[in-house]
């Protein structure tokens, strides 16, 4: 989705920081992380809010908990995983972000990080001063509503969490995880029966509350019931309408729900 990105010099922690050169109008995804309809005069503002754009290889780290907080961060490319450390020094996996979309807006009330962010894969990130952030909504009058809207689908998203991790089975809540990331590979342009997974079968279980091996247990029974098709990472979505229907409401409402027309034929 994202344009190719220019490496320039190393930016904090060691992070590779992109030619400023590209710009918010250049980049399709703006108007998953930005307001719709925002003109070119006000990207051209928003653009001098960015502070940096860097660019991350797998397993290197964004921020980390307990960190200052001072930047919204939006993903340009790639993927991110966000998680905590526990009491008793295990990790708890709290979150996953793709293209078009902000993180670090948990760390807003703090003013620190009460989580920490790595790379999942090569992924290239945009950095708002928040500061900056916050004077610009007067000047963007959409930029606000854009920000109440994101933390509104955080909520959301947690509030699912919570409906998964409480009432659902295994099954259930490894089809609504599957569902959801299709619907948001789908908002980007992407396949939503055909993708591929940048996190572990151990992040997935950790952040479903699932034992890594029973998610694998659980791709090889979906298999096997002609639900899905797995190729090491790679899923291939072949009966939406049953996926769906094991998932229940949690994962697709509305004008959510994925279509089994958006199955080729070669797969059903």
């Amino acid at each position: 989705m994202a344009g190719n990105v220019k490496l320039s010099v190393a930016g904090p922690g060691g992070a590779a920081v992109a030619d400023k050169r590209i710009a918010c109008q250049d980049c399709t995804l703006f108007q998953l992380c930005l307001p719709l309809g925002i003109g070119e005069d006000e990207l051209a503002l928003l653009d001098e809010v960015i502070t940096a754009r860097r660019s991350l290889k797998r397993g290197e780290m964004l921020f980390r908990g307990g960190a200052p907080f001072h930047a919204i961060y939006a993903v340009r490319s790639g993927s991110l995983k966000t998680y905590t450390i526990m009491q008793d020094g295990r990790e708890q996996v709290t979150g996953f972000y793709l293209p078009g979309e902000l993180v670090a807006l948990d760390a807003i009330s703090l003013g620190r990080h009460p989580s920490s962010a790595k790379a999942l894969e090569s992924s290239s990130i945009c950095e708002f001063s928040f500061q900056d952030f916050e004077r610009m909504g007067a000047r963007v009058p959409g930029l606000q509503r854009q920000m109440l809207r994101v933390m509104s689908r955080e909520l959301l998203n947690d509030e699912l969490l919570l409906l998964l991790l409480g009432k659902k089975s295994a099954e259930e809540r490894l089809a609504a995880f599957l569902l959801s990331l299709a619907i948001r590979f789908r908002q980007r342009g992407f396949s939503a029966t055909d993708y591929n997974l940048s996190m572990s079968r151990s992040d997935i279980g950790n952040y479903l509350g699932l034992a890594v091996e029973t998610v694998s247990r659980l791709f090889t029974r979906f298999q096997q019931d002609g639900l899905l098709r797995v190729e090491r990472r790679r899923i291939r979505i072949h009966d939406i309408d049953r996926l769906s229907l094991l998932a229940g409401d949690t994962a697709l409402s509305g004008s959510q729900r994925i279509d089994s027309a958006e199955v080729p034929q070669s797969e059903r």
